[in-house]
């Protein structure tokens, strides 16, 4: 055999393995992690009940009739609390609207956190649940792929909008009942955890 053909008979070899072997990951990437991830930067989907489904601007928050905190910040910014619960498996979700009454568009990149792997600049998971009496702070849940759960790509909320937004963080002791909502640039809101 020449060197001519033993370099072809190489390269299809090569060829044949790395087709194999991407066939392999692709049917290994086809699920099972409950999620989904879209293309244009929103949050991912998720079969946990606890955390709301996608909603457009303007839609409010699922209990927006209930207000159990406020928080105002610069620029006519209003967070609107409706819920904070509890869930059987260990998590605390936060639910509420944030209501842009000032008169620029508002975008959230000063509410992300500092981590420089998450892929959303305009989220809240700068967000924290703190536990005053117990001297803790939650920081936002993040899922495998370093995300957090909570409300991303939340830019360009015009003046007069309003947007609903939710967090999902480890869920205190069952003892404690009232922790402060925290958002960066805005005033903490005391709130009731209930189950």
């Amino acid at each position: 055999m020449n060197i001519r053909r033993t370099t072809k008979a190489a390269r299809g070899a090569v060829a044949m393995a790395s087709a194999v072997g991407l066939a392999l990951v692709v049917a290994g990437c086809g699920g099972g992690d409950g999620g989904s991830r879209t293309t244009d930067d929103k949050k991912p989907t998720a079969t946990r009940s606890s955390v709301p489904k996608e909603s457009g601007p303007g839609t409010p928050a699922a209990d927006s009739e209930q207000v159990i905190g406020e928080m105002k910040g610069p620029d006519g910014i209003v967070v609107t609390l409706h819920s904070v619960v509890r869930d059987t498996g260990g998590f605390v979700t936060v639910n509420g609207t944030v209501t842009n009454r000032g008169t620029r568009v508002f975008n959230a990149i000063d509410w992300r956190s500092n981590e420089t792997e998450m892929q959303s600049r305009s989220s809240i998971s700068g967000a924290t649940l703190v536990d005053k009496a117990g001297k803790k702070r939650y920081l936002v849940l993040r899922d495998t792929n370093g995300e957090c759960l909570c409300t991303t790509g939340l830019s360009g909320l015009r003046p007069g909008a309003s947007s609903p937004i939710f967090a999902q963080f480890p869920a205190p002791p069952t003892k404690v009942t009232e922790v402060d909502f925290q958002l960066p640039t805005m005033p903490p809101a005391s709130v009731q955890i209930t189950d």
